[in-house]
């Protein structure tokens, strides 16, 4: 039995040997070890870089969202009842604020839609026939002179014969909280840009 279990040994470390100098010969170079830490150190930059791109670019966007919800609404003309002043398809800017005055464009809703229109008179004025001169021009069913009551302005649209506005009793004055803010500058097109 002994000389089996010799041969068992000898074979044993025989294989260990081959297999240790397979190991060897398997280990990367220094070239290759190196190659291989700039590609992990090169995925990684990759990688920081895009995150802080994306979470960059994420936390630009949620401010712009903000600004523009909070403070300057940016709104789409649609329609012809402000025209020649705004026309169809033009992007405005609105400062959120409450004090305005005759003269001021102001964004409003009404009927869930945004309308756009000029101030014509604000709480206490009396409004008289020098606006409202050629009935023609658009509905009115209100009885003249009108005073406008308290938190209410009293809006025309400038293209007045297809206008809806405060001339009808279905749109009446616009209450304070109803009102977006004044349109304060046009953004697009381009060649019109500039404060309204």
């Amino acid at each position: 039995m002994r000389p089996a279990a010799v041969n068992v040994k000898r074979a044993e470390r025989s294989s260990e040997t081959g297999m240790n100098s397979e190991k060897i010969r398997d280990l990367p170079t220094a070239e290759q070890l190196e190659s291989e830490m700039k590609r992990i150190r090169y995925k990684r930059g990759y990688l920081k870089t895009l995150y802080n791109t994306v979470a960059s670019l994420l936390v630009v966007a949620a401010v712009a969202v903000l600004i523009s919800m909070l403070f300057l609404p940016v709104l789409r003309v649609t329609g012809e009842s402000m025209s020649p002043t705004l026309n169809n398809d033009e992007l405005l800017i609105c400062n959120k604020r409450s004090n305005f005055k005759s003269g001021d464009i102001v964004a409003f809703y009404f009927n869930n839609k945004i309308l756009l229109k000029r101030v014509i008179g604000t709480a206490g004025d009396v409004i008289d026939e020098p606006y409202l001169s050629e009935k023609a021009f658009g509905e009115c069913d209100i009885e003249l002179p009108y005073q406008v009551p308290d938190n209410r302005v009293f809006v025309m649209g400038d293209h007045r014969s297809v206008s809806i506005d405060s001339r009808s009793s279905s749109v009446g004055c616009i209450a304070d909280e109803y009102i977006i803010g004044k349109v304060i500058l046009r953004l697009w097109p381009w060649e019109c840009i500039g404060i309204v």
